[in-house]
């Protein structure tokens, strides 16, 4: 069936529009496939201005805002779920008890895409978006333009959109979030090639503190591989894989860690823990029988991604960096380690709490850093007397990301690193993490 025939007059509930562009791009299709969309969102109609403004060519939706109403999940075809939908939402479960179909977006896609359709699927609870980018950058210079896509949890792309492009022989790599896998595993499918990073506490706040559920759907990216597929694994995960699935998981297995770069190859991103990226996107290059010359040329080109360590600016002599996607102490961590040069960091951390446990970080930090800058949030409440009491450490608040960067450049030396890692979720004093990234870059522009 031609997706557009399956859209066609079918009356779909989107539950969830969201600011970061995947649900208005879904909706601009499932609407030009000339689907009937109801589109509710628990935030209101000022708060979506902008994603409202975007769907001003589209009058015939239904939008219900600022709640969500239980006969909009009655006599509806179809359900089109966004990540981070409650597990126990009584909405979903009202769909359920009516029999709709309940989708989300990259495994309702992969059930339209032609079955020729190579799928890449990389997860992990750090590492995904480099790995993600790391793969696409070789397998576009291996094949050309136009071939290989880029979708998934990518800032403003939306995954169905594909089906109007998509080509039988063509390679989709998607970065994909727990959230994301609950509908593989609804679905019960995985994608070709599946690629798992790394697997540590992360979003315990939406998992109710189950590390076993967040696992499970985590998991779903190679649950329902065949034995011609293949799962490639970071070191650190493979035992708990192996643990947890064993033999249940099916797929030809490949473990890749940060010694299988050749110690030849010039990197421009730092750190360890990009190496373990860089074996993993090799490994599927490896897999995929591309020439080792095309995956050095474009490792060592790759330059990071945006908000994921990437520096900035040097102002007096003072080097930036922003890392707004580090909303845990692992990530936090891992950048200290990256760009700490006997103690010069000052650090700028802080945010909303997301019940993890930021022990190790706060017995490490003054190994990195001379100076820490508090953002406002739930999390800093909770730190903030383990922050104090650190020794030769100097320590401040900000109720401002202005605040914030004014101080950790008053705090730093020519030669040290201001480094924005916030360890913490984003919300509360901003949209979403990229949203909070955007302004600490603006920022940043503006120093003199």
């Amino acid at each position: 069936m031609h997706y557009k025939d399956y859209f066609q007059g079918k009356k779909i509930t989107v539950m969830g529009l969201g600011l970061l562009g995947r649900g208005i791009n879904d909706v601009k299709f499932l609407a030009e496939c000339g689907a009937d969309l109801i589109v509710t969102d628990l935030k209101n109609k000022k708060d979506l201005a902008e994603s409202l403004a975007q769907l001003t060519d589209y009058p015939q939706i239904t939008y219900v805002l600022g709640e969500h109403r239980i006969e909009d999940f009655q006599n509806r075809d179809l359900i089109l779920k966004a990540a981070g939908v409650p597990i126990d939402s009584v909405f979903i479960a009202e769909a359920r008890k009516n029999k709709i179909p309940i989708e989300m977006d990259e495994s309702l896609f992969f059930k339209l895409a032609p079955p020729t359709v190579t799928l890449i699927g990389i997860t992990g609870t750090r590492g995904k978006t480099t790995t993600t980018a790391l793969i696409f950058e070789i397998l576009k210079n291996a094949h050309g333009e136009g071939t290989v896509h880029l979708a998934g949890n990518i800032r403003g792309l939306a995954t169905l959109p594909l089906l109007a492009v998509i080509q039988p022989k063509d390679i989709v790599v998607l970065e994909l979030s727990s959230w994301q896998l609950q509908g593989f595993g609804d679905a019960q499918i995985s994608p070709n090639i599946a690629v798992f990073t790394n697997f540590m506490p992360d979003h315990l706040n939406y998992y109710k503190n189950s590390m076993h559920a967040y696992f499970g759907d985590k998991a779903n990216i190679f649950a329902y591989q065949g034995s011609h597929n293949f799962l490639i694994m970071g070191e650190e995960v493979a035992g708990l894989i192996e643990e947890k699935f064993g033999k249940r998981a099916r797929a030809k297995k490949i473990i890749a860690g940060a010694g299988d770069v050749p110690p030849s190859w010039k990197l421009a991103i730092k750190g360890v823990h990009n190496k373990e990226n860089i074996a993993l996107a090799k490994a599927v290059g490896d897999v995929l029988r591309i020439p080792i010359k095309t995956i050095q040329q474009a490792v060592e080109s790759f330059i990071g991604v945006e908000g994921r360590m990437q520096y900035l600016r040097t102002v007096r002599g003072i080097d930036i960096y922003n890392d707004t996607t580090a909303t845990t102490p692992e990530a936090t961590l891992v950048a200290l380690k990256a760009l700490s040069q006997n103690k010069n960091i000052v650090l700028i951390m802080g945010g909303a709490d997301k019940t993890l446990d930021m022990s190790h970080l706060l017995k490490n930090i003054s190994q990195y850093c001379s100076a820490v800058v508090l953002l406002a949030g739930t999390g800093t409440l909770k730190i903030q007397k383990d922050i104090m009491q650190l020794k030769n450490i100097s320590h401040c608040h900000a109720s401002t990301l202005s605040e914030a960067l004014t101080q950790a450049m008053d705090s730093a030396r020519t030669g040290d690193t201001v480094l924005f890692s916030p360890a913490f979720a984003s919300f509360g004093m901003f949209k979403n993490e990229f949203d909070r990234g955007d302004q600490f870059s603006e920022l940043v522009k503006g120093l003199q």
